[in-house]
């Protein structure tokens, strides 16, 4: 009876240990764009708008499950002043992808955008890359040519980057778990079903046909 016993509990076990994969996920960007603020958003749930600058490198892991597999993801959110630029490599090295974000009521960040990608890119070329627009909430309130000339552009930006293009709210919790789900899928090559967004003036959502060429040469390597 006792080795019954001892027996249907490893077979108890068993059934609740789960695969688990942890994937790396760097944030780059200048400083302001709100890499903190999507970081702590998609972890913890929360906004703050007070948030300091990051001096250096924060970190945070969230767990999401998918069928019998449990998701770690480590989030590298890389402060955006010009002298933390050598702690780049913490951020890039490692990462199964990397978000690039900008601030979509600042155009000048988008600009930096190909600073940031150079230099990311130089260090982890298998890396998937997105482009994430932030504020969209304060975005939608600016003028409509300003609104189509910037999504235009982002557009220009992404295609060149073979980026997935994201335009985000953490105050509104727009597209925020999205760029998450994108992230994943394309890491994993895993299908989605996320309906795309298009129209110019609202919150962009593209991705069917960007950010797969680096993930298969890596899947290759």
């Amino acid at each position: 009876m006792e080795g019954s016993q001892e027996t249907q509990g490893q077979q108890t076990m068993n059934v609740k240990v789960k695969n688990q994969v942890e994937v790396q996920i760097g944030l780059v960007g200048d400083a302001q764009v709100g890499k903190t603020s999507l970081m702590v958003k998609y972890v913890q749930n929360v906004f703050d708008e007070e948030y300091t600058q990051t001096l250096g490198v924060n970190f945070l892991k969230r767990k999401v499950s998918i069928r019998s597999t449990d998701i770690v993801f480590s989030i590298m959110d890389l402060g955006g002043q010009r002298e933390f630029i050598n702690m780049l490599p913490i951020a890039s090295l490692g990462s199964s992808a990397m978000v690039f974000l900008f601030d979509l009521t600042r155009p000048d960040t988008l600009t930096s955008v190909k600073e940031w990608y150079r230099q990311a890119h130089g260090l982890n070329e298998t890396a998937v890359p997105l482009l994430v627009g932030t504020k969209y909430d304060l975005f939608v309130d600016l003028d409509p040519a300003y609104q189509e000339q910037l999504s235009r552009t982002s557009m220009e930006y992404a295609q060149v980057m073979d980026a997935p293009l994201v335009f985000c709210s953490t105050a509104k919790s727009i597209n925020v778990q999205k760029i998450f789900k994108i992230a994943l899928a394309k890491i994993f090559h895993l299908t989605l079903t996320l309906p795309e967004i298009n129209e110019i003036g609202d919150p962009l959502l593209i991705y069917s046909t960007l950010g797969n060429k680096r993930s298969r040469r890596a899947a290759r390597g």
